[in-house]
């Protein structure tokens, strides 16, 4: 197949995929009375996996911007999901860390996700996705030398 069909195909695959699996994930955390997003999880889990983070860091491991980062940090806050606490250098720098209850939604949603990952991959055999992972960080380490995110 010629080249630059591969790269439409390729990028039009992505983001029907990308499309499915926030619609599959949406349903099963409706289906499960989850009172987030899965986009709120993301950052949950990332705050619960690492004990604490700044909203910085956050930015800088999902790509998204510090607004939409706080955006999605405020709402976890209202939730009672997340804190934020001062940095012990007294600087405006915050910490933002989970509650008890964000930890406790955090492992209520783990298995919802790893149902969600293993339905994307049923039926893959896992050379088939270190190849793919392999390929798609090529892929995404053209773009990252070619992009300079305001993050």
């Amino acid at each position: 197949m010629q080249r630059s069909i591969l790269r439409k195909r390729i990028r039009a695959r992505l983001a029907a995929t990308e499309i499915l699996l926030r619609a599959l994930s949406n349903k099963i955390f409706a289906e499960n009375d989850i009172i987030i997003t899965p986009e709120q999880y993301t950052i949950l889990s990332l705050i619960t996996d690492n004990k604490e983070l700044y909203q910085r860091q956050l930015s800088e491991i999902t790509l998204k911007d510090r607004a939409n980062i706080s955006r999605i940090i405020k709402i976890l806050e209202s939730k009672g999901l997340v804190q934020r606490t001062t940095d012990s250098n007294g600087r405006q720098i915050l910490k933002i860390k989970p509650t008890q209850n964000g930890i406790e939604l955090s492992n209520k949603i783990q298995p919802l996700a790893k149902r969600i990952r293993q339905t994307a991959t049923e039926g893959i055999p896992n050379e088939e996705m270190e190849l793919f992972l392999n390929t798609l960080d090529k892929i995404f380490c053209n773009m990252e030398t070619k992009v300079s995110l305001q993050i």
